[in-house]
């Protein structure tokens, strides 16, 4: 390791931190010195309605799940790979700074949304943030844009990566009168041209397709808003309606771990490239909170049969992680137009990372045997990514923790 700690040493002192990185034979062995030492908290979605969890309760934007299943698989999954210390799994609310100190945590795994109110997803970073404790995770205002689909859709269309026209309809008392209110007609006009159905009214926020409305024509969205806003008392997004496949890809860090083997990409990492299955008459994918993801519900992309939509999944990707600088796992949901022109949806910042079990899995994980990987390489490659963001940064707990400092 005396080769490793010179490296570092050079880096914290000069411009060279930069460019420079670990390689990933190196890289790997900080990794293993850390997994003797490192106390890390997996953290889920706490409940606003439990005593001492917020002070006061507020409406949530964004449907609200707790993730803890999800997040003892991760910590189930750590424990596999060698992390010697117990791995904390705590709730994010009021106390989780207190939690996190009285555990003495070295680093947390951000598996949650947020608690109440609005720009959730941002909630748990900032804390983070504010304690100047590492995390696996986007920083606050990576999650808020990715988790806010009317910003995050702006951001894709000023950089030129295809996203389908959205207006957005904020709460209002009196309600959409879209057939009566001029203003909201110019609007209207500027956003869909002679396009006048059919429509998807979403929320601003949300996850799992809830809360996500099919409408016919004009007439029938002012019932459709007024439904999301009752729902999540927060800002309404009306789109065209695509009626051509769906697809999702996700996209990761630049350090993947195939078989145990540890490698450092110069690229984004993009994988389990599928089609979302609908049956006949589905209009919109069913929320896997009422019917979980199966080999049934989804067709992973073949790279011979659909090399020319994987090609254009792979380029949207790419360009998405460059453009947000992402630092952590994201899914991107997609789909077509009649002409089969592919437009991004939305974002998921926060994927579900659900261990496959026989007959369910999760979307992000479907592909993982076509880069010979499992669940377990998965988790081992966004935690050691995560790691060589810090180390190539200098940080200063986690270099000391590696050995590095």
């Amino acid at each position: 390791m005396t080769n490793v700690a010179a490296l570092a040493f050079h880096r914290a002192r000069t411009a060279e931190h930069v460019t420079a990185r670990l390689s990933a034979d190196d890289l790997a062995r900080a990794v293993e010195v850390l997994f003797r030492r490192l106390r890390l908290a997996v953290i889920h979605a706490g409940e606003k309605n439990r005593d001492g969890a917020v002070l006061h309760p507020a409406a949530n934007h964004r449907s609200w799940k707790s993730y803890e299943p999800v997040a003892r698989d991760i910590a189930a999954a750590l424990t596999r790979l060698g992390l010697r210390e117990e791995v904390a799994v705590l709730p994010d609310d009021l106390g989780l700074a207190g939690a996190l100190a009285s555990g003495r945590s070295h680093m947390a795994w951000l598996n949650t949304a947020g608690v109440q109110g609005r720009a959730a997803m941002a909630h748990a970073p900032g804390m983070l943030e504010l304690c100047g404790l590492p995390y696996v995770g986007h920083d606050p205002l990576v999650a808020a844009l990715l988790d806010d689909k009317h910003r995050f859709k702006r951001q894709l269309a000023a950089a030129g990566i295809p996203t389908a026209p959205s207006l957005l309809v904020r709460p209002d008392p009196d309600g959409l009168r879209p057939m009566a209110d001029r203003a909201f007609a110019r609007r209207f006009a500027r956003t869909f041209g002679r396009h006048r159905g059919p429509f998807v009214v979403k929320p601003v926020s949300g996850r799992a397709s809830l809360n996500v409305t099919y409408v016919e024509s004009v007439p029938e969205l002012r019932e459709a808003v007024a439904a999301v806003h009752a729902a999540t008392h927060g800002a309404v997004l009306i789109e065209p309606y695509l009626g051509g496949a769906e697809y999702c890809v996700a996209v990761a860090g630049r350090v993947v771990v195939s078989g145990g083997r540890l490698s450092r990409r110069d690229d984004p990492f993009v994988f389990s490239a599928l089609e979302r299955v609908l049956e006949p008459g589905e209009t919109i994918f069913t929320s896997m909170d009422l019917r979980p993801i199966t080999g049934e519900r989804a067709r992973l992309l073949c790279p011979d049969r659909d090399r020319e939509v994987l090609s254009t999944l792979d380029g949207i990707a790419r360009a998405v992680a460059d453009e947000f600088a992402l630092e952590a796992l994201v899914r991107l949901d997609l789909r077509s137009d009649a002409e089969g022109r592919l437009f991004v949806l939305e974002a998921n910042p926060k994927p579900d990372l659900k261990a496959p079990s026989p007959g369910v899995t999760s979307l992000v994980s479907m592909g993982l045997a076509q880069h010979g990987m499992t669940y377990d390489d998965l988790i081992l490659s966004l935690l050691a990514g995560r790691v060589g963001q810090l180390l190539d940064g200098g940080h200063p707990v986690i270099g000391r923790l590696a050995g590095l400092a």
